[in-house]
């Protein structure tokens, strides 16, 4: 890689590492093999024996030629084009490009259509058609997708260079970085000297020659490649002659001219004797500019002399010449495509008026049944309006009905809950009495201080009885907001303390109804979350749902039981709060058999159930969900096999 150009290393990965296409006989894929062996040939010797590459490539093109593979053809042109670039001879490049263009349009090949266009656009840069060059080079970064990056950032390297032959250099400088961006992560020097020496170019142009300097000698330092050092040692020259260093000016003019001999790059040694005449001419040693400006003279005629302007104009003639056959072909072909769509409009036109006479005709027949069978669908709407009601008041009563069922479950709790309040005041209560006869007699008696002492003992006594008739009360109207319908308006609640009492009134309700029935309680309230604003009786429902199932579950044995037979199965239900955010979250968790993966995304649908018949309506998950939606939260189920169940309800921290 030490002395290949962008180009070379390219054109080598394009066609000569890609397969050929696949062929059946053995001598097609010989003869191939041989076309890519001398492509490769041809690229090798590019720099270092460049009177080779012709025959090679004109070999290689005649054996492809001979048994119509594209894909060779397509690499001896492009390697024909190139070297006659590089060596000045543009007239041969640009038709030998123009030749892999059609190919490459031929086989429809996106990234060598795009890899030709660079080439055609940096022969027509060299020859100093900017706009031309221009037009080439963006039409290929169009293809960027398809390029290589390392050609990519080549074909932007060289819009800068046009732009900044036409002066343009904010927009050159531009587009330099970005094709230094391209070229830093890849592994081809080449391109990275390229790029820097670009970018040095730009800063001599702006008239800073500090920053030109550091370029061309990180240039410099990226790469020994012949041509690249040669242009690079050919800018410092010039720059140097800008600044009076005259050493400097012969010692790099010298070693560009030298190294453009040994590449053939004559742009290169025309840019060097170019320098080393203005030099001789400057400092008055006029034998020596003449030899230098002769030079100059030769190279320029070889470059850009009659003979080559001549060519050049034939080749844009024939070119346009071609352009206007291909267009008249394809308006030939547009043409032909019309008068086909002109025929069958016409006979599809003829078509769809007969379909239009078989329609009216169906339509006709089909009106008079239509009127038939509107008078049968205004029946049926009436029947299914009369069943979608029956249907809603079914819905209603079974909302009731799960409402009241949950009720019921509550009743023996109820009765449990209130008894405790009531012994109290019972008690307390029969206590007074027996203190309101004592204190007669010791008022009769005249006894002031036990007077005091009993009324006091009244007077607390009355205080207990007050507070465990408002605990029975409370009981009495949590029931009844549990019973009646929701009133849909929300208000702000406690959830610790309505979490707390349908845990209770659930387990005792439980109980009452099976005297066998044990389960461990187990609370974790999070006691800094503030009153939420909540429909109580609507989220009270779901607690107690949540609750009650979790007790069911608990009370079940894992499936197939333990293994361990000394182990002894513990009912547990847990009920914890949590503030997290702007969320509260009520988690009800069982140690239970766990919910079956096959029947998990079935639980909330209505009518589900897993419970035995005529244990459960399967519309307790149903609602359940519906109304903690209804409150702008989410309810989720976290289970495992043999390890239990965990429903968490989550709902918006706010009042």
């Amino acid at each position: 890689m030490n002395v290949r150009t962008i180009i070379s290393m390219f054109l080598y990965s394009l066609f000569v590492i890609e397969p050929a296409a696949a062929q059946n006989t053995k001598s097609f894929q010989a003869d191939t093999a041989r076309v890519l062996r001398l492509i490769d040939t041809a690229e090798r010797y590019r720099f270092f024996r460049p009177d080779s590459v012709v025959p090679y490539a004109e070999k290689a093109l005649q054996l492809s030629l001979s048994i119509n593979f594209k894909i060779g053809e397509l690499g001896a042109y492009t390697s024909l084009g190139e070297h006659h670039r590089i060596s000045g001879n543009y007239p041969e490049a640009l038709e030998n490009l123009f030749a892999a263009l059609r190919i490459s349009n031929e086989i429809q090949d996106t990234s060598r259509i795009g890899a030709t266009q660079v080439f055609i656009g940096i022969t027509y840069l060299n020859l100093k058609e900017y706009r031309t060059a221009l037009q080439y080079l963006f039409q290929a970064y169009s293809r960027k997708d398809y390029l290589p990056a390392p050609v990519a950032g080549f074909a932007l390297a060289n819009i800068g260079i046009a732009y900044q032959e036409m002066n343009m250099l904010d927009s050159a400088l531009i587009y330099q970085k970005i094709a230094w961006a391209l070229a830093q992560p890849t592994t081809m020097n080449a391109g990275k000297a390229f790029a820097l020496r670009e970018l040095g170019n730009i800063h001599d142009l702006r008239s800073q020659p500090d920053s030109a300097f550091y370029y061309y000698r990180y240039s410099l330092a990226v790469t020994n490649d012949l041509l690249n050092i040669g242009r690079t040692y050919s800018r410092m020259a010039m720059l140097f002659h800008k600044l009076g260093q005259d050493d400097s000016v012969i010692y790099f003019a010298n070693q560009a001219l030298l190294l453009g001999q040994r590449s053939l790059q004559k742009p290169t040694m025309l840019e060097a004797s170019s320098t080393l005449s203005a030099f001789y001419i400057k400092n008055g040693q006029l034998d020596s500019a003449i030899k230098y400006q002769q030079l100059m003279m030769t190279l320029k005629d070889s470059l850009f002399g009659p003979e080559k302007i001549r060519r050049l104009q034939l080749f844009a003639i024939n070119e346009q010449k071609r352009l206007h056959e291909v267009e008249q072909k394809q308006r030939k072909i547009e043409q032909d495509q019309k008068d086909y769509k002109d025929n069958l409009r016409f006979y599809g036109l003829l078509g769809v008026l007969s379909v239009f006479i078989l329609v009216g005709f169906i339509l006709y027949r089909n009106n008079r049944r239509q009127k038939t069978a509107n008078v049968l669908l205004q029946q049926q709407k009436k029947q299914t309006e009369t069943t979608l009601s029956e249907l809603r008041t079914t819905q209603t009563q079974l909302i009731q009905s799960e409402k009241m069922a949950s009720l019921g479950e509550l009743t023996a709790g109820i009765a449990h809950e209130i008894q405790n309040p009531l012994n109290f005041v019972n008690n307390f209560s029969e206590v007074n009495e027996e203190l309101l006869n004592e204190l007669k007699t010791e008022a009769e008696k005249g006894n002031l201080d036990e007077v005091k002492a009993i009324a006091k003992d009244i007077g607390y006594n009355s205080e207990k009885i007050n507070h465990h008739g408002k605990r029975a009360e409370a009981i009495v109207k949590s029931m009844l907001q549990h019973s009646r319908s929701s009133t849909g308006v929300k208000e702000p609640t406690n959830i610790n303390a309505l979490a707390d009492e349908y845990f209770r009134l659930a387990y005792h309700g439980l109980r009452a109804k099976d005297k066998s029935f044990n389960a461990t309680m187990k609370t974790d309230f999070d006691e800094s979350i503030a009153k939420i604003n909540i429909i109580p009786q609507d989220i009270g429902r779901v607690i107690l749902n949540l609750i009650n199932n979790a007790f069911y579950a608990a009370s079940l044995l894992p499936e197939g039981g333990f293994k361990d037979p000394g182990y002894k199965h513990e009912p547990t239900v847990w009920l914890s709060t949590k503030k997290v955010g702007d969320k509260v979250l009520i988690s009800v968790r069982d140690n239970g058999p766990g919910i079956p993966q096959k029947v998990l995304d079935k639980i909330f649908q209505p009518f589900f159930t897993t419970k035995p018949t005529g244990q459960g309506t399967g519309l307790g998950l149903s609602l359940s969900y519906d109304i903690v939606k209804a409150h702008g939260g989410e309810i989720k189920v976290n289970t495992k096999e043999n390890k239990g169940t965990e429903f968490i309800i989550e709902l918006p921290n706010k009042l």
